[in-house]
């Protein structure tokens, strides 16, 4: 992928299972949400696995070991291995082993998560301040971490220790809701101390570095639901992404995407990766023509018009409103627009 300006979704006239040999996908909003398969998931990723491609779960989540992530997932009906799980616990263990010596002592707030891919990476874990830590390591510890582990981090990172995350989403779902996320925690820490972590998860590079590694991805295609995470990541890996409408991204988030949250491909749901994907077509006086719809920009909003496929509609409004996003007509309302595409 090109790290030009993005304008519009593209097309593809082969399946994506097809023209990509690895599915580098997000788990919460994707593949489940609350502990349950998303509809036409297990279906559709058993589809692509049979037709060759390789798929690997890539999840910012620090708490839960590859091995109980693969668990959950065959109980849901798609059989994985602890090796087709990559964890942003991975991904700053390894940051953290390029910077201190083998068997250093790692100060750890979080979960067993952290712990294992720690000690994958021969580091050792410890639990206070006072172990003499040569770093500290943060990542998401669950509902029930208690407050006095952010206190451990602080007086740590206060003396100089070395800090790094494995991620600072702010938020992370649950099944009652959206619940505080490492980020939070980060923040705490953050405020204590006035430091700042060095941070491995999605968006960035250590990320993409581990699942590449990990995979040995060829021509990978991210599939997120997260235009800040998944789709960012992609962005700066410099590989394509399939944004799958089943979790937190609405179409007026899509719109408004600045460059680098904006995906190559646009779908409902995993069924996306199974077929090729709609080319977006010019259609004069700045409009673009998807399917049977035909979008461009009004006086002050943007206008949509014709009929078909909903999924066609919101990717002709994405290029019109990516196309002049620099002269304002991504602000322009696209309500009426999305309420007819009933998005």
């Amino acid at each position: 992928m090109s790290r030009s300006v993005r304008t519009r979704p593209e097309g593809s006239g082969q399946a994506l299972s097809e023209a990509y040999d690895t599915a580098l996908l997000d788990l919460d909003g994707v593949v489940y949400a609350g502990g349950s398969a998303i509809g036409y998931a297990v279906e559709s990723l058993a589809e692509a696995r049979a037709g060759g491609m390789r798929l690997a779960y890539v999840t910012n989540n620090a708490l839960r070991t590859p091995d109980t992530v693969a668990a959950h997932l065959t109980e849901l009906g798609i059989p994985t291995g602890a090796d087709d799980v990559i964890t942003s616990a991975q991904a700053v263990a390894r940051l953290i082993s390029e910077q201190v010596p083998q068997g250093a002592r790692v100060l750890v707030i979080g979960g067993e998560g952290l712990r294992v891919a720690l000690r994958e990476r021969g580091l050792v874990p410890v639990e206070s301040a006072d172990d003499d830590p040569v770093a500290v390591v943060q990542g998401y510890g669950g509902p029930e971490l208690p407050w006095g582990r952010f206190a451990e981090a602080s007086y740590a990172v206060a003396r100089g220790v070395p800090w790094f995350a494995s991620n600072t989403d702010l938020t992370i779902p649950s099944g009652r809701g959206i619940a505080p996320g490492n980020g939070a925690a980060v923040e705490v820490v953050r405020i204590a101390t006035g430091a700042e972590p060095q941070v491995a998860g999605k968006p960035l590079p250590p990320m993409h570095r581990e699942t590449i590694l990990r995979t040995g991805a060829k021509r990978p295609l991210v599939v997120g639901d997260r235009l800040d995470t998944d789709i960012e990541g992609a962005f700066n890996g410099e590989v394509d992404s399939l944004l799958v409408l089943t979790g937190v991204t609405d179409g007026a988030q899509l719109l408004a995407a600045p460059p680098q949250h904006r995906p190559t491909y646009v779908d409902a749901d995993l069924r996306g990766m199974l077929s090729g994907q709609p080319e977006v077509q010019e259609a004069g006086d700045g409009g673009f023509r998807c399917g049977g719809w035909t979008a461009t920009a009004g006086a002050d909003r943007l206008e949509l018009d014709g009929e078909g496929e909903a999924l066609d509609g919101l990717r002709a409004l994405c290029a019109v409103a990516w196309t002049a996003a620099g002269e304002g007509v991504c602000e322009l309302d696209a309500e009426k627009a999305l309420a007819r595409l009933g998005l």
